[in-house]
């Protein structure tokens, strides 16, 4: 290349030299709109970011990791605690009783170590709805808010679960865990994308 160049210098062809700088110039902006235009459209149509709380659940399924799982108000915080532990959870939805679907708290491990442990209360005497962060305070998201906007939530408000929520109840329950998990696998599918087309796979 280097040796091309050198003997357009020394036949005189400076002026063809400057005309293709110039137009490489001008030609450069061009090509890069339409490439940065071309991979947006590609980001549009795998819909980037665009994983939902709702598509968590789906693949999370009915009862699994505590996605449906639930305790009501009048259970013993004891009771409420077990069922944690059997099915490996840090938190349980809590329902007024005989509503499944009417949402009425949130109790979690936290709950448990503040207000059982330390302040020396009897986990058998206390009701879940003694101790349970009530729903006026509860963080919730609907299965429309993305999984990045639940991350941002859960981490500006230092809680590790979010209970879902529409219009005709309680949906179920996800953790920080899940949140993470599905915005690493959505990155990971783009970065597989974008190398896909950066090697002519589309």
């Amino acid at each position: 290349m280097q040796g091309a160049v050198r003997g357009l210098l020394l036949n005189g062809k400076n002026a063809v030299l400057q005309h293709v700088r110039l137009g490489n110039q001008f030609l450069r902006p061009i090509a890069c709109a339409r490439f940065e235009s071309t991979v947006s459209a590609r980001i549009d149509e795998h819909g980037f970011e665009r994983t939902t709380i709702s598509d968590i659940l789906k693949e999370k399924g009915k009862g699994a990791d505590g996605s449906w799982l639930w305790c009501t108000v009048e259970d013993t915080v004891y009771d409420a605690v077990k069922s944690m532990t059997q099915h490996n959870v840090g938190a349980l939805l809590v329902v007024k009783p005989e509503e499944e679907k009417s949402i009425a708290g949130i109790i979690t491990e936290r709950d448990y170590l503040r207000k059982i442990i330390v302040q020396g209360r009897s986990s058998k005497s206390t009701k879940v709805g003694d101790i349970m962060t009530e729903e006026n305070k509860l963080i919730t998201v609907t299965p429309d808010t993305k999984v990045l906007k639940a991350m941002q939530l859960m981490t500006d408000n230092r809680i590790r679960h979010i209970p879902v929520i529409d219009d005709k109840g309680m949906k179920g329950m996800v953790s920080i865990g899940d949140v993470v998990r599905a915005v690493v696998s959505e990155h990971r599918d783009e970065l597989d994308r974008l190398n896909a087309f950066i090697q002519g796979g589309y």
